[in-house]
C-alpha cells in the first residue's frame, strides 16, 4: 500500500510540475532590437525637430529644442545600452523577479530608496530627541532650529550603523513593562 501511495504521489507531482516562467520570453525583447522602441525614438525626435523649425537658427529657443533632442536620444541610447526589455508598445518594462541580471532596474533603486527613507526618519528622530531637553520642545517642533537640524542631518548618513549599535545596546527599544496598555 505504501508503494502505491508513493507512486501516486510521485505521479501527481510529476503531472503538476511546471517550469518557471521567464520574463525574457514573455513577449519582451531587448529594447535595442525592438522595432516599436526605434519607432518611438524616431517619433519623439521628429516631434522635436518640427518644433525646431518654428524658431530661428541660433536663437535661445532653438538651442533649447536642440538640447531636448540630444537628451531624448541619450535617454533612448541609455535604455538600449542598459539591456532593458521592451514590450510591444516600445516602452521599457522593469523586471523585478530577483535575478541579478535585472538588479539595476529595481533592486538597487529600491535599496537606495530604503536608505534615504531611513536617513530621513533617523534624522527626524534625532532632532526630536535633541529638542526634548529644551525648555519648550513643542515650539522647536513647530519652528525648526535650523543649525541643530543641519547637525542632525549631517550625522544621519551612518544611520544603519547607529541603529544597529542602539539595537544591540538596548537604547532603541524599551522594556515591555514600560509600554502603556489600554485597560480595555
Amino acid at each position: 500500500m505504501a508503494k502505491v501511495l508513493a507512486l501516486v504521489l510521485a505521479l501527481a507531482l510529476w503531472c503538476t510540475w511546471t517550469p518557471a516562467a521567464q520574463a525574457d520570453v514573455a513577449g519582451l525583447t531587448p529594447c535595442r532590437e525592438s522595432a516599436a522602441f526605434q519607432q518611438r525614438l524616431k517619433s519623439e525626435v521628429a516631434t522635436q525637430e518640427a518644433r525646431l523649425s518654428l524658431y530661428a537658427a541660433g536663437s535661445p529657443q532653438a538651442a533649447a529644442v536642440e538640447r531636448r533632442i540630444a537628451q531624448t536620444q541619450a535617454r533612448f541610447n541609455r535604455y538600449a545600452d542598459q539591456g532593458l526589455l521592451c514590450g510591444e508598445d516600445g516602452l521599457p518594462h522593469l523586471i523585478a523577479d530577483g535575478r541579478w541580471s535585472h538588479a539595476a532596474e529595481f533592486t538597487l533603486p529600491g535599496v537606495l530608496f530604503l536608505y534615504i527613507a531611513g536617513w530621513i526618519g533617523w534624522v527626524g528622530r534625532a532632532y526630536l530627541i535633541a529638542v526634548r531637553t529644551e525648555k519648550d520642545p513643542t515650539e522647536k517642533e513647530i519652528i525648526i532650529d535650523v543649525p541643530l537640524a543641519i547637525r542632525c542631518m549631517l550625522s544621519g548618513f551612518s544611520w544603519p550603523l547607529m541603529a544597529f549599535r542602539e539595537l544591540t545596546t538596548g537604547q532603541l527599544t524599551v522594556k515591555d513593562n514600560e509600554i502603556p496598555v489600554s485597560p480595555r
